[in-house]
């Protein structure tokens, strides 16, 4: 049973690398008419480079930070599809900033599903870098699992198609009270 959540409210879309939260979110903005903020391409824009060139020069510590601080600036924002970066949820404060009034959608993919996605386009993801990289979404599908089950729904990307997914959350936001359009 969802909570309640202070209306009006955010649209979180979680998951593993590869589950299509940045693809989804723009097409769900698009359809509830609602603006959409990738935080991947946010902290991109405000530091002057990539985030794989963050991680390595800085390291995931202090990307993280930047995720909360954009997650901080949300707290007042009007409703938003958000699409962090999968390992977002799992830091301490980060999500509570906002939890009280944001709904999270877990997009479920596996590991070797979220890997055919990709295909080529590992490079802009620097924790698959350091190995093979379906061994690294099974690692960290394990130790995100416990973080992504406390959201408020989940769907399988793999049985659907984007705009059957797209359409299950507009549905979950009408049916959570979200006005849309």
């Amino acid at each position: 049973m969802p909570r309640p959540v202070r209306e009006p409210f955010h649209l979180a879309l979680v998951g593993l690398p590869g589950a299509g939260k940045t693809t989804v979110a723009r097409s769900l903005a698009r359809e509830l008419a609602w603006p959409m903020l990738d935080f991947d391409e946010e902290i991109e824009r405000r530091e002057g480079r990539a985030i794989a060139r963050i991680f390595e020069e800085s390291g995931e510590d202090y990307f993280r930070a930047r995720e909360r601080d954009v997650t901080a600036e949300l707290t007042d924002a009007g409703p938003t599809i958000l699409s962090p970066g999968g390992g977002w949820i799992t830091r301490s404060g980060t999500v509570d900033l906002i939890r009280n009034r944001t709904r999270l959608v877990w997009l479920r993919v596996s590991p070797g599903a979220a890997i055919r996605r990709m295909g080529g386009n590992r490079s802009a993801r620097p924790l698959l870098m350091k190995g093979e990289p379906e061994a690294i979404l099974a690692r960290l599908e394990a130790e995100r699992a416990r973080f992504y089950a406390g959201s408020d729904a989940a769907i399988n990307t793999e049985v659907l198609t984007q705009q059957q997914v797209v359409l299950q959350i507009g549905q979950l936001a009408s049916f959570w009270g979200a006005r849309v359009g």
